[in-house]
């Protein structure tokens, strides 16, 4: 089912309109939250460090603008200008590289990661109808699988490979280094991961994203689920996820201070573009994973989940990008607040705790519900 389930009356040109505009808006809206992200990290490192941080790019001196000339707009377009920077830098390429996999690289990075989006549902949707009475339903989710949770975590799993290739290929032994440390936190905790994903599909049971969503609404969000259990696989699933998307106390793939940079050491104008994109959007997917698992996806209570009006229906992707968003700024306050750990100390986190505690909760969570006969 792509995007809109339409009647036996057909209308597929509307369909494949309504779809190109969801793909549109979606991406528009990630690319737009992105820069915000950027800039909103550089104002709370600021903030925390006792600094100003951008302050003043922002509009130009003109007189025309009157008043507004030379404002500084709370450095608001300083991710403008770093984009054009990147773009105009000179596209470098070090000697001895794999000319072919230093290419690929970024984009197996970042591509993946903006595949994943395709299954997300921000919302329910509305229903379409024409002057003759025939109608279709329009979802507010770019392709509906079934399997949209294995979709997800399928395609953000991709994203280590161009890690590992990234770094292999620069040959430059602190890259290699990098790139061997990413595959290594990955399965370290893509397993714990795993298992709490499990644990909640047996408590929802169903792979579809949009229908987890909608039984949160009619049982109760995720996080409080099964007697606690669901706030420990909450506290377990954010923890992989700062894991997954080496961000600190994660972030030892990069590690400035023993690597240089790390995997993208050698990268520079948009291929480190395309690795720095691909951070900020497994940021915001995994935001959104833990939104619809644990949050209760685009519903709050006392609002209809299920509003079939176009302007009803809007309140479902706000509250949606809302509770994203609130996730989104832990991410960045994590990181100015914690330090980042030693490497040993990562592993032992992930096998030795994290697992295990996976590993019973998906047992604790299986006999729960066949008590309870749910």
């Amino acid at each position: 089912m792509f995007l809109a389930e339409v009647t036996e009356t057909g209308h597929t040109a509307l369909e494949y309109l309504f779809s190109a505009i969801k793909v549109i808006v979606v991406f528009a809206v990630i690319m737009t939250v992105v820069p915000g992200m950027i800039w909103l990290e550089r104002k709370m490192a600021a903030w925390i460090q006792l600094r100003d941080g951008p302050t003043k790019v922002g509009l130009p001196n003109w007189k025309i603008l009157g008043p507004l000339a030379g404002w500084g707009m709370f450095g608001l377009l300083q991710p403008l200008a770093d984009m054009f920077k990147l773009i105009l830098k000179e596209d470098f390429m070090p000697r001895r590289v794999s000319k072919v996999l230093f290419f690929l690289a970024p984009a197996m990075v970042f591509v993946p990661i903006a595949l994943a989006f395709a299954v997300i549902p921000f919302g329910h949707g509305f229903t379409y109808t024409f002057e003759d009475g025939s109608s279709f339903f329009v979802n507010y989710q770019i392709a509906d699988f079934g399997v949209g949770i294995l979709f997800a975590l399928a395609f953000l799993s991709l994203a280590v490979h161009g890690l590992s290739l990234g770094g292999w290929a620069s040959n430059n032994k602190y890259s290699l280094f990098g790139a061997v440390r990413a595959g290594a936190q990955l399965i370290s905790y893509e397993a714990a991961m795993f298992m709490v994903i499990l644990a909640m599909v047996m408590t929802y049971g169903t792979l579809d994203l949009g229908e987890i969503a909608l039984n949160q609404a009619e049982h109760g969000w995720g996080i409080i689920r099964n007697m606690g259990m669901g706030f420990v696989g909450f506290v377990i699933f954010c923890v992989c996820a700062y894991a997954e998307s080496n961000r600190l106390p994660f972030d030892f793939p990069e590690a400035e201070a023993e690597l240089i940079g790390g995997y993208h050491t050698e990268f520079g104008s948009m291929k480190f573009a395309m690795f720095f994109l691909g951070e900020y959007y497994g940021m915001v997917i995994q935001s959104c994973l833990v939104v619809t698992l644990f949050l209760g996806g685009w519903t709050l209570p006392g609002i209809d989940p299920t509003a079939d009006t176009f302007l009803a229906s809007l309140a479902g992707p706000l509250i949606f990008c809302l509770k994203a968003g609130l996730f989104l700024w832990l991410y960045i306050q994590v990181r100015w607040t914690l330090p980042r750990f030693r490497f040993d100390q990562l592993m032992n986190l992930g096998w030795k705790k994290l697992i295990p505690l996976s590993l019973g909760l998906v047992v604790l969570t299986a006999l729960w519900l066949n008590i309870t006969h749910r």
